[in-house]
């Protein structure tokens, strides 16, 4: 093998890759062309010493993969730079970006679950239809208080972190059919509903929102980031805009992998509160005040970061990154 030659055939994509190399930050596609590229540039250092032992060309090949080497290292590996970016960048813009999805699936949540409560409200007759009496009166008087009291904090925080982390990855994985997340939505908003019209029923519709609130600020909210992204997902499949339909999914799918690990972390904030605060003998006052501060802490990361992403920072916020 004639080693000039074989260097002249593939000297545009070591060139490519000592571009890629020297780049502060890269894209998605870059990403990926980076890999292909770094194992091309390896798989031809090897054929170079196999067949054609060429020493200047050994030597400039193997700075090149090295260099590469070093590179797809740090990307790949454990760095505080990359759960920095992935906090205070990638994560914050893809859910600032369905910031007005969020927006209109919890107008919609919160809708549906008035609509639940006057109806039985103003049709006390009806809610014989929820269950018999004395399952009623129990479930208002003793089971839905004594639901955030039966295990210890931790388990119980453990418990809800798991189960919500489920639904939420749930949806927004079955956004995709449009219908998924839709039907998560509108069962939770009736069910949710139908336990304040108990409560309401028996005059503890403010023993309803002293237990709901602290957590359920955070909680559902977290909810409606997941079925927003699930149904932004199914519109992006519908209506794909310039893009083709296959890259414009791949695209959003990138920034809807960034919501789903979001997610889980707002998730277990929110499981702490439910396990240790929401049950705790604190004033009720002061439980709804750390709920509501954790929700105006979230939305604050996401309108300064996700904005200052927009604006700023156009190429980190599309590299998705995360620490192994």
């Amino acid at each position: 093998m004639e080693s000039l030659a074989f260097a002249k055939a593939h000297e545009a994509e070591w060139d490519r890759l000592r571009d890629l190399t020297s780049k502060g930050s890269l894209s998605g596609a870059e990403s990926d062309e980076f890999v292909q590229l770094y194992q091309a540039a390896a798989s031809h250092l090897a054929t170079i010493r196999t067949h054609a032992p060429d020493p200047d060309l050994i030597l400039t090949l193997s700075a090149t993969v090295s260099a590469a080497r070093s590179r797809l290292t740090q990307t790949r590996g454990s760095s505080l730079q990359g759960v920095w970016r992935a906090l205070t960048v990638t994560m914050p813009y893809a859910f600032y970006r369905i910031r007005w999805w969020i927006h209109g699936v919890a107008l919609a949540f919160i809708a549906i679950f008035a609509l639940v409560v006057v109806y039985f409200a103003q049709n006390p007759d009806q809610i014989g239809l929820l269950g018999s009496p004395y399952s009623l009166e129990q479930y208002a008087n003793e089971a839905f208080a004594a639901y955030y009291r039966e295990y210890s904090g931790f388990d119980f925080g453990g418990m809800v972190w798991t189960n919500n982390a489920w639904i939420a990855l749930q949806m927004i994985g079955g956004g995709v059919t449009g219908i998924f997340p839709a039907w998560v939505l509108l069962t939770n908003a009736v069910a949710i509903g139908q336990a304040g019209a108990i409560m309401n029923d028996h005059d503890m519709l403010d023993i309803f929102f002293q237990l709901i609130l602290p957590h359920g600020l955070m909680e559902l909210t977290a909810i409606f980031v997941a079925g927003a992204a699930g149904l932004r997902l199914f519109w992006v499949l519908l209506m794909p805009g310039d893009l083709p339909r296959t890259t414009a999914l791949a695209k959003e799918g990138k920034h809807t992998m960034s919501v789903a690990f979001g997610l889980v972390g707002v998730l277990f904030v929110s499981a702490l509160v439910e396990g240790y605060v929401t049950p705790s003998y604190l004033a009720w006052g002061l439980k709804i005040a750390i709920g509501a501060g954790v929700l105006l802490a979230f939305w604050l990361w996401v309108y300064v970061f996700g904005r200052q992403a927009q604006t700023t920072r156009p190429k980190e916020r599309d590299l998705i990154v995360y620490a192994a």
